[in-house]
């Protein structure tokens, strides 16, 4: 029997959070839509699991971490979970919900210390870096300590490819900045989140090259899908690309709604919106 679905990568989604996001893009002046409808935007979270429920979602990923300035217009810190509901939100719904743990590479061995601890909890399913807050290439020497310790507790590391979605620099964000970690760190699995646009063929190559590069949805909705993504996903892509929303930025109804648009074949379309998932975060059951 088929699972459900997995959303690898979404913020908080509590109502007190949206504050937070419409203050960042009023401050930066960036066309970023927040998802509006009752059904499918912020809730408490009795609400958004009847509604995990009613869309067949098993699992949500939410990025996790401590509050930290970053030195940009945008503290990712404000719209990610914190321990403490993250944690909460496991104990309450056990299998719902699971963290990934937002790498802070500005802290050093302190922010190294504190990812470990986190990696510690089995409902911490993997590592996040928010790339462009940081302005640190994928092959910069400040992620191999949280590389090294994905290696060590076997978990996935998903970082934002792409441009920036806001007033930060994008050329970090470059997929081909994953080359050498993922000659260097065979057993890890990265997960290059938000379609690496506008550099998607080079995303894709990255995929294509290496057994453990993934592409990652999240951040934009299946209609907006760039047509390389599409169609490595129909074809040699089809265990290589991993389901997400980043919401509040793509809501779950509304990214199932439109991946119907797609016309993807039944294997192909359990393989992206679970079983990918499953078998690159094998802490999730």
């Amino acid at each position: 029997m088929a699972q459900g679905s997995v959303d690898a990568l979404c913020n908080a989604f509590w109502p007190e959070r949206r504050a937070a996001w419409e203050a960042a893009i009023a401050g930066q002046g960036i066309p970023l839509k927040l998802r509006s409808e009752p059904n499918d935007s912020f809730a408490e979270a009795e609400t958004m699991v009847a509604r995990m429920d009613e869309l067949g979602i098993d699992t949500v990923v939410l990025v996790t971490s401590d509050v930290h300035r970053h030195g940009t217009d945008f503290d990712v810190s404000s719209v990610t979970a914190r321990w403490e509901e993250t944690e909460a939100l496991g104990q309450r719904y056990p299998g719902r919900f699971a963290a990934l743990w937002a790498t802070e590479p500005q802290l050093g061995m302190a922010g190294v210390e504190r990812a470990e601890e986190a990696l510690r909890q089995p409902w911490v399913v993997g590592a996040y870096l928010h790339t462009h807050s940081f302005d640190r290439p994928f092959d910069h020497p400040d992620h191999y300590p949280y590389y090294a310790l994905c290696h060590r507790y076997g978990v996935p590391m998903v970082m934002q490819a792409g441009t920036s979605g806001g007033r930060m620099p994008s050329r970090c964000g470059e997929p081909i900045g994953i080359d050498r970690p993922a000659i260097y760190f065979p057993d890890v699995a990265f997960v290059l989140s938000h379609t690496g646009w506008p550099w998607v063929e080079e995303a894709v190559a990255m995929a294509l090259k290496f057994s453990n590069v993934y592409l990652g949805t999240g951040s934009y909705p299946p209609r907006h899908w760039p047509a390389q993504l599409v169609e490595f996903l129909r074809r040699p892509g089809r265990r290589k690309v991993i389901f997400g929303t980043n919401f509040p930025t793509v809501g779950h109804r509304q990214a199932l709604d439109q991946l119907g648009e797609l016309d993807l074949k039944p294997d192909v379309r359990q393989l992206l919106l679970g079983d990918n998932a499953r078998s690159v975060f094998t802490r999730i059951p």
